[in-house]
């Protein structure tokens, strides 16, 4: 039996898998901090520049004061930080000088832990940002192991990658991460074993999703095979296409014999807080998913899905959803087999998407895709088809993209963008438009408390007094009275 080990990840993976990453703001997340501080986790699944961006853009909220406060508000849980290589909020790759300032400043303003996830399965870039980022002062690294399946990413193929990032001094555990919950018990069953035999001494972790049912399954077994952590979402942000929920896992490992030292309490208080969120502000709810063989076809992960049904929404194409998750397993396996996260993910959606919208299949490729297959994220896995290659190969902007600079240097974007800034603000300008910037500085400091139990009278309130045929609202009840009039130029208020 083992001692089992629980990463919280409710405000990362959760709330991008089920709400898109929009469910959490400052507010709600440091309500729950103290909390889950006292839990007892082995770290909280944080953010990552994605998260950081959307802040920016929908929330206007400052993200860096977001890790800063949250960092205080847990100093006992590690706070993690997930990266997918060179890359900071922007697709552009970015410069290693670029990222050692990034990872500089976010271990300032209190990130602690680093998931490195290499969206090519690179083991060099995740050794090479490990390195950077101990440089800076990062206290614990763990590198992930994509699992993704391909005609060629065999048990053999992983271990080799395992081999090679636990025998990196800057690397302190190793994790199995599977994003579209696509790992089987029978696949577990030789890979967990198989990995963990040549890495040494250096942790196995594990983090996988219950797109299909599977996730929580394999967390059963695995620490029979070797892994020590098991990574979890709570109450609402759990479940369906987010993480295992930990109170049921929880229960259910120490059901079969493992120990697991949290504060029983403490989670069931987590878990109940999502969930009165969730149903606070009308967020989706995870529930258990049915097992959907169809699913290994596109492998799309809970993370993307989340995404995907917004911005389908947005442009009002939801009736298209079936269509495109069909098309993007197509477009997967004719641009050779990339990994299906981010930014591949993206990528890949955004292609199927335009393929089934277009009147041609890739009329329109978008710049990313052809800075994919012209090598600037790296080698793909297997060749690109040769009918797709010729078609990116004769388009112009193909022309104009191989002659791209990259990023320039340091020095440079800073005499660009403002020598005088912050570094925070410096990194959100040089990758994000300025007007988002803008707003959200005008904006302010974010809210630092949030009640789920009045958010939906709140909510109600505000819907009413932008109405232009109310004049007159007053609410009641014992010991208490609100009454809101409506005047010509402006609106009063008394209690």
């Amino acid at each position: 039996m083992a001692n089992i080990q629980i990463v919280e990840t409710s405000l990362r993976d959760g709330n991008q898998s089920l709400w898109a990453a929009l469910g959490i703001d400052t507010a709600k997340t440091l309500t729950i901090a103290p909390v889950m501080d006292r839990v007892g986790f082995k770290a909280i699944d944080f953010t990552t520049s994605t998260h950081m961006g959307v802040a920016v853009r929908y929330k206007r909220e400052d993200p860096w004061e977001r890790i800063r406060l949250m960092a205080k508000a847990t100093p006992d849980t590690p706070l993690q930080f997930l990266s997918t290589g060179f890359r900071f909020i922007s697709w552009e790759t970015a410069s290693p000088e670029f990222m050692k300032l990034a990872f500089a400043t976010l271990v300032r303003n209190g990130i602690r832990r680093f998931a490195l996830a290499d969206p090519m399965n690179n083991a060099d870039s995740n050794i090479a940002c490990a390195r950077t980022i101990k440089q800076v002062g990062g206290e614990y690294v763990v590198a992930a192991l994509v699992f993704t399946i391909t005609p060629i990413d065999d048990d053999v193929r992983y271990v080799e990658r395992a081999r090679r990032l636990a025998a990196s001094p800057d690397i302190d555990a190793i994790y199995i991460k599977d994003p579209g919950g696509l790992l089987t018990p029978l696949r577990a069953r030789t890979l967990i074993p198989a990995v963990k035999a040549v890495i040494g001494d250096k942790p196995l972790e594990l983090h996988s999703h219950c797109t299909i049912g599977l996730g929580e399954l394999v967390y059963m077994d695995a620490p029979g095979w070797g892994i020590s952590t098991v990574q979890c979402a709570s109450g609402a942000a759990s479940d369906g296409i987010s993480n295992p929920p930990a109170e049921r896992v929880v229960a259910n490992l120490r059901e079969l014999g493992h120990e697991i030292d949290i504060d029983n309490q403490a989670l069931a208080e987590v878990s109940r807080y999502f969930t009165r969120m969730a149903e606070a502000e009308g967020l989706p709810v995870g529930r258990p998913q049915p097992f959907d063989a169809a699913y290994f076809h596109h492998q799309l992960p809970g993370g993307m899905t989340g995404t995907m049904r917004r911005h389908l929404a947005e442009s009002g194409l939801s009736n298209l959803e079936g269509a495109v998750t069909e098309e993007l397993g197509r477009v997967r396996q004719e641009l050779g087999w990339p990994i299906v996260m981010t930014p591949f993910s993206q990528m890949l959606l955004t292609q199927a998407v335009m393929n089934i919208t277009r009147h041609e299949r890739y009329a329109i490729v978008p710049d990313e895709v052809i800075r994919y297959a012209l090598g600037r994220f790296g080698k793909p896995n297997l060749p690109i088809a040769p009918e797709v290659m010729e078609r990116i190969d004769s388009l112009p902007r193909t022309r104009e993209l191989r002659r791209e600079a990259g990023m320039p240097p340091l020095a440079e974007l800073r005499r660009r963008i403002g020598p005088e800034l912050s570094d925070e603000e410096f990194l959100l300008r040089a990758t994000m438009p300025a007007e988002q910037v803008d707003a959200m500085k005008a904006a302010g400091a974010a809210a630092r408390t949030y009640n789920p139990d009045v958010a939906p009278v709140i909510q109600l309130l505000r819907r009413l007094a932008a109405r232009r045929d109310v004049a007159r609202l007053t609410v009641e009840k014992p010991g208490f009275k609100l009454e809101l009039k409506s005047a010509p130029q402006r609106r009063t208020a008394r209690a």
